[in-house]
């Protein structure tokens, strides 16, 4: 018997938009892939090999939430749960979310803000085995203006020089990306979604120094002006974005940035609203992009936009397990879905960084992959509950067993 793990009986999605292999066979040699192929010529090969059997199912590359937030689990209040919880809660709290997040076959995210430094640290818990969670990818505390949107979990500076002072803090501080805030937003008292936040010179200035350190980019940004402002300044990406015009489809094409629409997370505050707790003047901001926010959605596909799936996790009735509903509905308002799947796949892997080590079933990349039951490009609800989950070759779900 061997250390290798052969997935046998499956149609396999790879993640980069080709036609699925039917009867196919994948091999894992400790926290890489070793082979991808069909199963007839796979099988003679491994035969020492320990096989799962994944009776008839389909194998994905493991998904990626490219927009979370860990250290807060969807209440109805998401700014007075920051503030109330203490450093330990913050971390457990953020540890149980992760360990949500890899269940429901989620292998890496993208932490796009929280205090304190709970999720840089919780990275590299993750990293030595300490707790389990999906690969977590993190920016630390975001960079706004002063009294900006997300000030409560933020590093405030003003002018060019205080935005790249404060960059290059976050960036000493662990950051393994920049979030800096271009707009106003939802979840923050007394500022507009629709109000710039940033000037193109002082986001400039916080760009610049995250890519000379070699860091990725991302922003907060739902008005028109300032998403024109982060994309003008060379951002990498634009978290939401509610109000996107010809100007702005052009920017898009022309750097190559991606867009994170985070669909889902005004659709939960307007489906929720004040019944459920969440303060009425963050129900009615939502109420009033949710719009604007879905046609500009539309205009990104329509024009070909990169376009990747982030969720917002964490905001409130917006669950750490909810990927699966964020690439449905993507793929109900204009993609198709093997587009909404490579959005979770591949193009997440873009997004963080590590487009070389994940987001594909390929030979030499980590073993990041989920196995559902069925066909999901027939029924994309099959990925809400993964019958397998495997991080780095290591199993965390396993539903199949009885089936070995």
């Amino acid at each position: 018997m061997t250390d290798k793990l052969m997935i046998k009986n499956a149609t396999l999605i790879d993640g980069r938009g080709g036609e699925p292999l039917k009867n196919a066979a994948l091999v894992i040699d400790g926290a890489k892939i070793e082979h991808v192929g069909l199963e007839t010529e796979i099988t003679p090969l491994f035969r020492d090999a320990q096989v799962i059997d994944a009776g008839g199912g389909t194998i994905l590359p493991g998904l990626i939430n490219a927009h979370v937030h860990l250290t807060t689990d969807g209440p109805a209040d998401i700014g007075a749960q920051i503030a109330g919880d203490s450093i330990p809660v913050a971390t457990l709290r953020a540890a149980r979310n992760a360990r949500i997040a890899l269940e429901a076959g989620i292998t890496t995210v993208r932490d796009c803000g929280a205090k304190d430094g709970v999720v840089i640290e919780l990275a590299k818990a993750v990293g030595e085995g300490i707790t389990p969670g999906p690969r977590i990818v993190a920016c630390g505390r975001v960079v706004c203006m002063t009294g900006g949107h997300g000030h409560f979990m933020g590093r405030e500076a003003d002018g060019p020089d205080g935005v790249r002072q404060a960059a290059r803090a976050e960036i000493k501080e662990g950051a393994q990306f920049l979030k800096i805030m271009a707009t106003g937003g939802v979840l923050t008292k007394g500022v507009h979604p629709d109000q710039a936040q940033l000037t193109v010179d002082e986001l400039r200035a916080g760009i610049e120094a995250a890519h000379e350190a070699g860091k990725r980019t991302a922003t907060h940004a739902i008005g028109n002006k300032g998403i024109k402002n982060a994309l003008k300044a060379g951002i990498d990406s634009v978290e939401h974005g509610f109000y996107i015009d010809d100007e702005i489809i052009e920017l898009f094409l022309r750097t190559g940035a991606f867009h994170v629409p985070t669909l889902i997370a005004v659709d939960q505050i307007v489906n929720s609203g004040t019944a459920a707790g969440i303060p009425e003047w963050a129900v009615k901001k939502a109420v009033e992009e949710s719009g604007h926010h879905m046609d500009s959605f539309h205009k990104s596909v329509k024009h070909g936009v990169r376009i990747a799936a982030g969720t917002d996790a964490g905001t409130p009735f917006n669950f750490h397990d909810m990927l699966a509903w964020e690439i449905e509905m993507m793929a109900r308002e204009g993609l198709t879905p093997m587009q909404a799947i490579i959005c979770a796949t591949r193009n997440g892997s873009e997004v963080v960084g590590m487009a070389d080590q994940i987001g594909t079933l390929e030979a030499a990349k980590f073993a990041d992959l989920i196995v559902v039951g069925g066909d999901p490009l027939a029924d994309l609800t099959l990925l809400r509950k993964p019958s397998l989950v495997v991080k780095g070759g290591e199993i965390f779900v396993n539903r199949l067993s009885e089936s070995n």
